[in-house]
């Protein structure tokens, strides 16, 4: 099955930005989406960083408004960032999210939220 949308969390974009990797998301994924919770903590990294300095300026980035967290992602207490990606992606099933965190990772496959990634 290949994946087409995702929702994006703060480590893999940091990651793939510090790389010089970021344009692999466009190639790999039609409609990428961040949250308005991670770009606030990517920004957080500092005006040093790649990732910080050039995130907004790529028009394939879809910038998303935060909603609100669904009641089953709050009760396990993750990071903003986290909550409102796997909150995205469950509102909206055609996304997959794209997450490196275990208690993330624990919480998308309790929930039955399709995502992507590992813990390193």
């Amino acid at each position: 099955m290949q994946i087409s949308r995702v929702v994006v969390n703060a480590s893999p974009l940091i990651c793939l930005f510090k790389s010089g990797l970021e344009n692999l998301l466009r190639e790999l994924f039609q409609d990428i989406v961040v949250p308005d919770a991670v770009i606030k903590e990517v920004m957080a990294e500092g005006v040093y960083d790649c990732a910080c300095k050039t995130l907004l300026s790529h028009d394939w980035l879809r910038r998303a408004e935060d909603s609100p967290i669904e009641p089953y992602v709050a009760s396990w207490d993750l990071g903003f960032g986290e909550s409102s990606v796997l909150s995205f992606a469950l509102k909206n099933p055609e996304y997959w999210a794209i997450i490196d965190d275990l208690e993330a990772l624990r919480c998308a496959m309790s929930l039955k939220c399709r995502y992507t990634g590992t813990v390193g």
